[in-house]
């Protein structure tokens, strides 16, 4: 019986360090970290092998209830999955989360559902504070990372598109979208 850790940040500039040590402080086996957004289990590659990992009679840990899932229905899936592999899971923050009672069950999908009412929210914000940045003509999205006239002239040399977006390492969807956006 093997006590896994799973630690997550939602992006690169933020720090796994704290969880870590409080997982290891926990007793963790094996921690298993990653800097991915929270909003699709299905995104998230070493939760997929922590969840490959653990076994029959293992505990699987997280710090919080929100470094696991921000989604009410990717929760119930994992936790799912957790169950039908006979392993328990722990919340280190929210200790009377023990999904092998009834409140317990309760407390975690009332959680789970504060957690997904939070992410929505903070994107809600972020999408009206795009809004207005674009009224105000401040917001002008990603700033190009390439040069349209160099791939211009490459097609206008006779350059396969699939030759050009290799060389300049870009999507072939940008040299198409720039091809067909051309005068002809």
């Amino acid at each position: 019986m093997a006590t896994i850790g799973y630690a997550r940040v939602s992006s690169v500039g933020q720090s796994l360090d704290i969880q870590q040590a409080a997982l290891a402080d926990a007793g963790c086996d094996k921690i298993f970290a990653e800097k991915k957004s929270g909003r699709r289990a299905s995104d998230r590659e070493q939760l997929a092998l922590a969840l490959d990992y653990v076994r029959a009679g293992d505990t699987l840990v997280v710090t919080r209830l929100d470094r696991l899932a921000r989604s009410v229905i990717d929760l119930h899936h994992i936790i799912a999955k957790l169950t039908d592999k006979g392993v328990s899971f722990r919340v280190l923050q929210q200790s009377g989360i023990d999904t092998s009672t009834s409140s317990g069950k309760l407390l975690l999908t009332m959680l789970g559902a504060v957690a997904e009412f939070e992410a929505d929210i903070r994107a809600e914000r972020q999408k009206d504070g795009i809004e207005a940045a674009k009224v105000k003509g401040v917001y002008k999205g990603r700033p190009a990372s390439i040069d349209p006239a160099i791939i211009q002239s490459a097609l206008a040399a006779g350059e396969a598109p699939a030759t050009i977006a290799k060389r300049l390492n870009i999507a072939r969807s940008t040299v198409y979208r720039l091809k067909d956006a051309a005068p002809a």
